[in-house]
């Protein structure tokens, strides 16, 4: 059933222009307490509402959805140590300054890479999947570090293209078909997609008119390429380095409803998961960073972090990740509690995009106080 507080809210900041649509789901213990749909998943180039099993771009999300998941599958079998060190698996990263780059340090955020760089900027028309990834790898292993290894955490998404690669080389397949196989079809999973079916365009929310966004970024960080796309960016990754590597990535790329979502999201549960043993989950919400400016676990962010987005109603050990489009998950493990909302806050809107955090966090602590009050 819906929330008549947490969706009133949710449509206040739709009338403020944060976002065009929202999808929400409240999950404990497994079942789904609250959920509703509110406003336009499209806005233009025609109207269509939002409802409650309309598929999101979740952006970065993807990261522990599939890599993060996928990498903890690995580490609870032995095939992979959070200790190893990258190049071992990836020789692009053997040299003096890289080589000692842990899967620990790129699940975590500590390894030294920037945030971002727009790394379809080496250009490839052909776009050859093959040939995209070779280039990538080699750019990124030559990219120098911003920052000393294991200084401070600092959110990348070269880290998890780099897991993504890791990833493909362990179990000799593209990362699309080892999400399918081994998280989507064990969770029957039916609108989980990477690079969605056309024919889906009209139930997925539409994102961003073209990549003005990441142009203007580019070119603030001296790159001076031009990658617009045009017209609105709707049923295709809206992340550029994401598009480059034809929809398939390690951080990005990741299509999916709110209960497919939650679906996901159980699997970082000890009670719940199917998918891990129990005791992989400790992963997920214990602090591998501490003294650090973030407090940071295996592929998502502590609410114990300063301003997460959590909010204070939730516990400090609760993990959670915001998707660059408008998306956010929290979960709270010693309630079971799952908080996932999703918008699309890059559609239909000029720049700058809005900042949805504090909105992310109200929605949280509405959330705690509706299940606290049942």
């Amino acid at each position: 059933m819906k929330s008549k507080e947490i969706s009133a809210f949710l449509q206040e900041r739709i009338e403020a222009k944060d976002f065009p649509s929202a999808v929400y789901l409240a999950a404990e213990k497994g079942k789904i307490v609250f959920r509703d749909a509110l406003g336009l998943a499209v806005v233009e180039p025609e109207k269509i509402e939002a409802k409650i099993d309309t598929i999101y771009d979740l952006a970065s999300l993807t990261k522990p959805l599939v890599a993060g998941l996928l990498c903890a599958k690995q580490i609870e079998i032995g095939e992979i140590n959070l200790s190893d060190e990258i190049a071992k698996y990836l020789p692009e990263f053997d040299t003096n300054e890289k080589r000692r780059i842990t899967i620990e340090n790129l699940l975590t955020h500590t390894s030294g890479f920037r945030a971002w760089k727009p790394l379809y900027s080496i250009g490839d028309e052909k776009r050859e999947t093959e040939n995209v990834k070779r280039k990538i790898l080699e750019l990124i292993g030559r990219e120098t570090l911003e920052y000393l290894l294991n200084s401070k955490a600092v959110y990348s998404d070269l880290n998890f293209i780099t897991l993504g690669f890791l990833l493909e080389k362990v179990f000799a397949a593209s990362l699309d078909e080892i999400a399918k196989r081994e998280i989507f079809v064990p969770l029957n999973l039916q609108n989980t997609f990477y690079n969605p079916p056309q024919n889906l365009q009209k139930q997925i929310a539409a994102s961003e008119n073209g990549s003005v966004f990441e142009e203007q970024l580019s070119v603030e960080q001296g790159f001076n390429e031009k990658k617009i796309r045009n017209p609105t960016i709707w049923g295709e990754v809206h992340d550029g380095n994401a598009y480059f590597m034809n929809g398939v990535s390690g951080h990005a790329g990741l299509f999916a409803n709110v209960f497919d979502t939650c679906k996901i999201a159980q699997q970082f549960l000890a009670e719940e998961t199917i998918l891990l043993k129990p005791e992989t989950c400790k992963l997920f919400r214990t602090n591998f960073t501490k003294g650090f400016n973030e407090a940071r676990s295996i592929a998502f962010q502590l609410a114990e972090t300063k301003d997460s987005t959590a909010s204070n109603a939730l516990s400090k050990d609760s993990f959670g990740h915001l998707g660059f489009t408008g998306t956010s998950l929290w979960i709270e493990p010693d309630t079971e509690r799952i908080f996932i909302l999703l918008t699309n806050r890059t559609h239909a809107r000029t720049l700058p995009f809005a900042n949805i955090n504090s909105a992310r966090r109200k929605f949280n602590e509405l959330v705690a106080k509706m299940l606290n009050a049942r």
